[in-house]
């Protein structure tokens, strides 16, 4: 049986962010639609758990504009929006958006500070683009193309070995981590995970009131 990943939502006047929590996540697959269809599945823990998302999005993005990072934590995708105006709630319908779906604080601001909040700092994340990957249906098959060519790489190791001098190559740790940089905000603390009403932040403004009320 299936199940559903957390996703957080945030949003600017042209675009949209989601991104979708899910550690470690094995064959990924993301697939975006002009009318404001998002859908993923994936695998993910110990038990290969099968994970499956569908959004019905409150309005129509431009697919090739689009972008998505897959990283180690989440899968961040920053969406263009085919009207450039600020949507009321992430979801189409009168209904209550899922338990799942929830605003994301570390990334949100107001409409009326839209024009003063600047870029958003993305950490040098590596991003592909909605377009050119076929809507990045393909993503599983991609990165097993990759992990075949890193194993081809296997004789890297040993030349490597034989190049003592340069032992200060060594902290590959570094590198990795250099990877998840920006995939994880780092809340303040007032703005707890768990934490939903937008009154408990002090934010007390009518956007955050109506984003709250539809997530």
């Amino acid at each position: 049986m299936s199940r559903h990943p957390e996703v957080k939502w945030a949003q600017r006047a042209d675009k949209v962010f989601i991104t979708v929590m899910l550690s470690d996540s094995k064959d990924a697959k993301v697939n975006l639609e002009p009318e404001g269809v998002f859908s993923f599945t994936g695998t993910a823990g110990t038990g290969n758990n099968q994970y499956e998302l569908k959004l019905e999005l409150f309005d129509k993005v431009i697919v090739e504009e689009s972008k998505i990072n897959i990283g180690v934590r989440s899968i961040f995708c920053i969406l263009e929006k085919a009207e450039k105006v600020w949507w009321k709630k992430l979801l189409c319908g009168d209904g209550k958006a899922p338990h799942y779906v929830k605003v994301d604080w570390d990334k949100w601001v107001d409409e009326d500070e839209d024009k003063g909040a600047g870029d958003l700092d993305l950490g040098g994340m590596d991003f592909s683009n909605f377009g050119n990957m076929g809507g990045m249906g393909g993503m599983g098959d991609m990165m097993g193309g990759m992990g075949g060519m890193m194993g081809g790489m296997g004789g890297m190791g040993d030349m490597m070995g034989g190049m003592g001098g340069m032992g200060g190559m060594g902290g590959m740790d570094e590198f990795e981590d250099s990877d998840d940089e920006g995939q994880e905000v780092t809340k303040p603390a007032d703005k707890a995970e768990g934490d939903a009403k937008p009154e408990e932040h002090g934010v007390g403004t009518s956007e955050k009131k109506e984003a709250e009320a539809s997530t």
